[in-house]
């Protein structure tokens, strides 16, 4: 980690020795681009864990979900088309919100870069037009270094973010830092903010991780920061997914979970029966297929569906979601004996999920429940840039070892 006494800049083009100083501070670009938002932050960070204390110097967001609503979900060669077409704009105003806009008389793009820019022009030549007329006339931020989701996710919109980040590394001299996106979702339900510093809350461990989204449904343990163990996952469809399709079926618009969500809640309880998949398999993992398929089947042999149908359908299958995803968290609770639980991922913003675990959590002795603000329950680049910090040890990636894993895992 960076050591900066009193808040004065050091050269960053080498790794640190340790810092014998009590005061850590570290100012990072964080750059997002795994799927469907393209999103970028400046953070700065202050303290050592755990107290850790973060300022937001800009945390900027572009949706692509208007973009997407006709293909009914993230087409991903269009995720990296639109990726590549607003990152150098989003860039220029985020260095603009951190008053880090600055111009410069100098070309910083130097010659002898050229032969490596080459290589990164050859895979987004869009974003590297923009880039070649933008940049190098804009001084280099004060930043230590640049976060970047390596993955998981879409591989065509993970590269996108990548060489963006590596062309950044090349001409700024900035290292780079890679995250696992889903480290940035566990680790942003625990920000809180007091007085303009954004904090990490205190935790016990071992901490369980219930981590939902559309491409994930994964309980981890994190036993201590960083060192996290699945414990169970999907065996096909996220429950993220699932909404999607499920939405599809009783032709709601894309994105389904938020559709599925105020539909269910003018429907009819117990109306119709669907199953609870994997609910007593004895394990942690997870199964929405089936329960997708039970959906079409029950839609196809009630013909047209009326609105008060489809509302009672949407109430059921959200009800036999929530379910499995809850009580298979609290039977993990008390077989690892977790202290802290934590929500992440986009479908964390479900408000069914959200009441019924930490409604059921309350009942439990000692045990912690954190959810992200909505805000934060979507992919940002503000939990990218918080990850970095938190997990960082001081080294940093080879430009030619950093790679899109598109089905990178929290534990590996």
């Amino acid at each position: 980690m960076f050591c900066r006494q009193n808040h004065e800049s050091r050269a960053v083009s080498e790794n640190p020795p340790g810092c014998t100083k009590n005061l850590f501070v570290m100012k990072i670009l964080a750059i997002e681009t795994s799927c469907d938002e393209t999103a970028l932050a400046i953070i700065e960070s202050e303290g050592v864990l755990p107290d850790l204390r973060f300022r937001i110097h800009a945390d900027k967001v572009l949706s692509q979900i208007d973009i997407h609503k006709e293909y009914g979900g993230v087409f991903p060669m269009l995720a990296k088309r639109e990726h590549a077409r607003t990152l150098v704009p989003l860039l220029i105003q985020t260095l603009k919100d951190a008053g880090m806009h600055k111009k410069t008389s100098r070309h910083v793009v130097e010659h002898p870069l050229r032969p490596e820019f080459q290589v990164i022009l050859e895979r987004e030549p869009e974003l590297f037009g923009q880039f070649l007329n933008e940049l190098p006339s804009i001084d280099v931020p004060d930043i230590d270094a640049i976060a970047v989701t390596q993955g998981p996710g879409l591989e065509p919109a993970l590269w996108v973010g990548i060489n963006f980040a590596k062309a950044l590394s090349l001409i700024w001299k900035k290292p780079i830092i890679p995250v696992n996106h889903m480290e940035g979702h566990f680790l942003a339900a625990l920000l809180n903010t007091e007085d303009d510093v954004v904090k990490l809350a205190p935790i016990k461990f071992p901490a369980l991780g219930l981590l939902v989204s559309g491409g994930h449904t994964e309980l981890v343990l994190m036993n201590d920061w960083g060192k996290y163990e699945l414990i169970g996952e999907t065996k096909d469809d996220a429950v993220g997914e699932a909404f999607d399709k499920v939405a599809r079926v009783l032709g709601l618009p894309y994105p389904g979970g938020p559709e599925i969500s105020r539909l269910g809640e003018t429907g009819t309880p117990g109306q119709y029966t669907l199953p609870r998949p994997m609910l007593h398999s004895g394990d942690y993992n997870f199964s929405f297929a089936g329960l997708k398929t039970a959906v079409l089947y029950l839609a196809k042999k009630l013909g047209a569906l009326s609105a008060t149908q489809k509302a009672d359908i949407a109430r059921e299958f959200e009800e036999a979601c929530v379910e499995v995803l809850v009580k298979k968290t609290l039977r993990a609770i008390d077989q690892f004996g977790a202290k802290t639980v934590i929500l992440g991922g986009g479908v964390s913003a479900n408000k069914r999920l959200r009441n019924t675990l930490t409604e059921e959590i309350a009942k439990l002795h000692d045990v912690a429940c954190f959810l992200p603000t909505h805000e934060l329950a979507t992919d940002n680049a503000l939990m990218i840039g918080i990850a970095a910090q938190v997990n960082h040890q001081g080294d940093f990636i080879k430009l030619e070892d950093l790679k899109a894993r598109g089905n990178w895992h929290l534990t590996s």
